[in-house]
């Protein structure tokens, strides 16, 4: 298996629970604490089976943040046939997984770290954040707004530009008051909810609001 193309789900759960002692390392200890003795002690497992699983510090860098990123569900249920119902719910759990992913201790500190190296190193961890975290959840999200699109669910001529319209409405600023010091929010559900239902009253074809509540 090659580090730099597999997926989340063709680690084993052993390997995942590695790579959760290693963001726990990260979040505790900072980016000195993130050694390979520092993680195979964490995790209870050989150096040898890090460079194995993981490869070098970088692609194991690379499996946390791909990992992490796999927190945040999707559409996955191949051959399911979307009703405005199952569409809405997946939105919605896209949207809460999203918001506790990016108000979590690891996504901060992933975060911040990348900040603090964005003047050296070529911003190896940011770019690493973008390939391996956003652009992976970018691309697992567009394929349930297609897939909502092909069922006669949403309609809109630049998929980019809703998702992206979807996206803001769930994060608004957010992340960026987050990585400045202020609490995250106290019920992500409801901010989840009043997102999704913006999001569908402005892509939305008339199967799914016909069945969304009105306004009152």
């Amino acid at each position: 298996m090659s580090v730099d193309t597999a997926e989340p789900s063709e680690f084993s759960p052993r390997q995942n629970a590695v790579l959760e002692q290693a963001l726990r390392l990260l979040v505790d200890g900072g980016e000195k604490a993130l050694t390979t003795s520092g993680v195979a002690r964490a995790a209870n497992c050989s150096k040898e089976s890090l460079y194995k699983w993981f490869g070098d510090r970088d692609g194991l860098l690379s499996a946390m943040i791909a990992y992490q990123a796999s927190k945040v569900r999707t559409f996955e249920r191949n051959g399911e046939r979307l009703t405005a119902a199952s569409l809405h719910d997946h939105v919605v759990i896209f949207a809460r997984d999203l918001l506790e992913v990016l108000a979590g201790d690891v996504s901060l500190a992933l975060n911040r770290l990348a900040i603090g190296q964005s003047n050296r190193d070529g911003s190896k961890l940011g770019k690493l954040l973008l390939e391996r975290g956003r652009r992976q959840i970018d691309r697992r999200a567009m394929a349930l707004i297609d897939a909502g699109k092909r069922a006669g669910l949403l309609r809109f001529s630049d998929a980019d530009e809703a998702y992206h319209t979807l996206y803001g409405l769930v994060v608004s600023d957010l992340h960026v008051r987050m990585l400045l010091g202020e609490p995250g929010l106290k019920d992500t559900a409801r901010q989840a909810e009043k997102a999704v239902t913006a999001f569908l009253r402005l892509y939305g074809t008339d199967k799914v609001l016909a069945e969304m509540p009105v306004l009152g």
